[in-house]
């Protein structure tokens, strides 16, 4: 296994499924009503975006690739590291993908200590 600072977000993603396979399922519903969200509320997010990254544009062009990928493969993805990783976690969708992540862990007060710590370790350090 390479050092962790060699990973890239796809080896992160593809880590994180193999240890917890058992909190895909949840995380996806979770970026599932995550995307719903943001575009249910997409006018009033506007008029309160501030990130200096991204335009606004940019992000829901991010929440509809995330959403178009879970929709179609979503069977899959709570069984396979490897589809989970590469659909969801390559490229600039990483962005939204870590987001929801960090929100999931840290926002919702997720109940499985070790999961939290991974994915602090893999994401946010």
């Amino acid at each position: 296994m390479k050092p962790i600072d060699d990973l890239n977000n796809v080896a992160k993603a593809k880590l994180l499924h193999e240890l917890f396979p058992q909190e895909i399922p949840a995380f996806i519903q979770f970026v599932e009503n995550m995307c719903l969200t943001i575009q249910e509320e997409a006018d009033r997010q506007r008029t309160q975006w501030n990130n200096g990254l991204f335009t606004f544009d940019f992000w829901l062009s991010l929440v509809a690739e995330a959403q178009r990928k879970i929709q179609r493969y979503q069977a899959k993805l709570p069984h396979n590291a490897s589809l989970f990783a590469d659909q969801l976690f390559d490229g600039y969708l990483s962005v939204f993908l870590i987001h929801c992540l960090t929100l999931y862990t840290t926002v919702q007060q997720h109940p499985n200590r070790q999961f939290v710590l991974a994915v602090e370790l893999l994401f946010t350090c």
